[in-house]
């Protein structure tokens, strides 16, 4: 179904901007081999059908005071719609949680959490995360190194030849 939406361009489009979505739209017409124009047309026909959901800068989170990252299963005592949602709404407030998950498996979510230490994970832990409505299981991993992170999706399509 989605290649029926987008063509070799627009996935070019795609693929170009999640590497460096600070590239001009010059750049990106002579690297795909367009004119300006259409690429400037795609660039907005993909934000207003939600394929770009917004551009952002990747910062260097030991740099900001936020070099702990801890990844914190979440299981909530009550399985129902309500509770569930109660949680979700209340968690994602927390600016230390960069990501949740509702997850499958013994827990419910799964949080990404950004901190600075480890006693300032466990003042989240104990003064936020604690207090969020029907908390009741926690288990939580500390990230030791990172190997890999990556943020741009692997889109499966004809490569655009290296121009």
């Amino acid at each position: 179904m989605i290649n029926q939406q987008l063509d070799e361009t627009d996935f070019g489009i795609l693929e170009l901007l999640q590497k460096d979505a600070l590239i001009s739209h010059k750049e990106l017409a002579h690297r795909l081999n367009k004119s300006i124009t259409p690429i400037h047309l795609r660039i907005r026909k993909l934000l207003e059908e939600g394929f770009i959901k917004r551009f952002t800068a990747i910062v260097d989170a030991k740099k900001i005071g936020r070099g702990l990252i801890a990844y914190t299963q979440v299981q909530v005592k009550q399985h129902s719609q309500e509770s569930l949602m109660n949680f979700q709404k209340e968690v994602i407030k927390l600016n230390e949680v960069m990501e949740c998950y509702h997850m499958t498996g013994n827990f419910d979510f799964l949080l990404k959490i950004a901190i600075r230490d480890m006693d300032e994970y466990n003042q989240v832990l104990m003064v936020k995360l604690a207090k969020l409505p029907d908390v009741g299981n926690m288990q939580s991993f500390f990230v030791m190194s990172e190997a890999k992170n990556e943020t741009a999706y692997p889109l499966n399509i004809p490569r655009i030849s290296d121009r």
